[in-house]
């Protein structure tokens, strides 16, 4: 199994993530602070101005703060380094964070559409404004849109999920205080109902977002496999590679914005090692680079397709096969200056390869080459696994 971690590789995702963290603190602290100075200016005037609907859009705007709490506190444990007890990192606490936010939008969604039905029998409880709750109303609208459209912005930087529930958090405060603005403007021209109808419209939107994100984050949870598209173009990457001959077995799941692959790889059966974990390494760069947002790539080198081909787990291990070699071989001179033994395990049976020095061929190559191939082929029909003996000489 090759899993290869270029240091470089592993220093622009060090450097990368310290990033990420930092901006994801500033954009909810930023917001908790909005939402802490727009939440007491709501209670303070609804309360001068008697209007219970502004004060309950005032308690709206400070329970975000609950909100940035559980995405603080998700942000500092989702980027600490992996450790004994979390060896693929914390990534998770986002996405179980995200799924926390999509429920609370949902839960927002409802409260809007509910609070709104009832208002559709209770028309008289429309609130009439002055001018002072509607510049608040308005601020309020105004602020929450930009904070929405910065956290955005850096949601789809990272491709986090949590603060883009984070994000229709704050824009679902200011939707409130526009559909008390509607409420306000179709109760001057007669349409009271106006207010409702689009809130329960809104309440829907909400409630589908919410719901998307949650299940989107549940999905991870789970290890759902990326898009199709986006695994053929993983595929794709991974064939265009030198030196793989084919590909299976390849999974993908993400965490926390990242994609994770895991991939059986097929080569070359004889080549080396060394060589086999190059290869590795060059999927892993390649697949990194192009494809967006894989973070990392485990690779597993085949020398056949191991779906296919039969097991080798029977086979004797090399300490055990070169003892019945050694015996079947003995009193034969030139299997004492044996160099060098390579075995091959496939398709069920083993491959062997000697390597002797030229020196015993003697004064006619020719003649004792034949002569000794003669001879280890008959060694080769004595071992039923054994499936072909192949001289060397150097």
């Amino acid at each position: 199994m090759e899993q290869p971690h270029p240091a470089n590789t592993e220093a622009k995702a060090t450097g990368r993530n310290s990033r990420r963290y930092r901006d994801t603190v500033r954009v909810t602290q930023i917001g908790a602070v909005l939402d802490t100075l727009l939440g007491v200016v709501k209670i303070f005037v609804g309360l001068a101005v008697q209007s219970q609907a502004l004060i309950a859009d005032g308690i709206h705007s400070l329970s975000d703060l609950a909100t940035d709490a559980i995405v603080l506190y998700a942000a500092r444990h989702s980027h600490q380094d992996a450790d004994e007890e979390h060896p693929y990192g914390h990534g998770r606490f986002e996405t179980v964070a995200t799924v926390g936010l999509g429920v609370a939008l949902i839960g927002v969604a409802v409260g809007i559409a509910i609070d709104a039905a009832l208002r559709l029998f209770k028309p008289e409880e429309l609130p009439q404004f002055g001018v002072l709750p509607l510049i608040v109303a308005g601020v309020s609208i105004v602020s929450k849109e930009a904070i929405y459209r910065y956290t955005m912005k850096v949601a789809d930087k990272y491709n986090s999920d949590m603060l883009r529930a984070n994000a229709w958090h704050s824009r679902s405060d200011a939707i409130s205080s526009i559909i008390v603005l509607i409420g306000v403007a179709g109760s001057m021209v007669g349409m009271w109902y106006l207010d409702a109808v689009a809130a329960i419209g809104v309440g829907i939107m909400i409630a589908k977002i919410g719901w998307d994100l949650a299940w989107s984050s549940v999905s991870e949870l789970v290890d759902t496999s990326l898009e199709p598209q986006r695994v053929e173009a993983i595929r794709r990457a991974i064939l265009a590679v030198d030196g793989v001959k084919a590909l299976h077995i390849l999974r993908t799941r993400r965490m926390a914005g990242k994609a994770l692959v895991d991939v059986h790889i097929q080569v070359d059966p004889h080549i080396s090692v060394s060589e086999g974990h190059y290869v590795s390494e060059a999927v892993h760069d390649k697949v990194t680079k192009e494809i967006e947002d894989v973070a990392d790539v485990m690779v597993h080198i085949d020398p056949e397709d191991d779906e296919a081909a039969p097991l080798n787990r029977h086979l004797p291990s090399r300490h055990a096969l070169q003892a019945r070699l050694e015996q079947a071989w003995q009193g034969v001179e030139a299997a004492a200056d044996i160099k060098e033994i390579k075995l091959h395990y496939l398709d069920g049976r083993i491959e062997v390869d000697l390597i002797l020095p030229l020196s015993v061929l003697g004064e006619d190559p020719c003649a004792a080459k034949a002569r000794l191939q003669q001879y280890f082929e008959s060694v080769r029909d004595a071992l039923e696994e054994v499936s072909v003996i192949r001289l060397y000489f150097q």
